[in-house]
């Protein structure tokens, strides 16, 4: 969805909440229960729409990456953690 506004507000209430406006709910396909986050770069605030995980998927493919859980990979990442130290 295209705009031609530039500049919107939202009043900021006591307990520091505010409503995103109609607007940007529809051209972000915002709905309620959905989870939006904060990116703060270069003194700018982007608000970016959470995508949910999808958890039969990741599920489906959870046995296919045991490959990577020997107890050798366990000790290089533990090595990898010690580094970051």
């Amino acid at each position: 969805m295209q705009t031609d506004q530039k500049l919107l507000a939202s009043k900021v209430t006591s307990k520091f909440q505010t409503t995103i406006p109609k607007i940007i709910r529809d051209a972000m396909s915002i709905s309620q229960g959905d989870v939006v986050v904060f990116e703060i770069e270069e003194g700018r605030v982007f608000i970016k729409k959470l995508q949910p995980l999808d958890l039969d998927y990741l599920s489906a493919i959870s046995e296919t990456l045991s490959e990577w859980a020997s107890p050798e990979d366990e000790e290089t990442y533990c090595d990898l953690q010690s580094l970051r130290a």
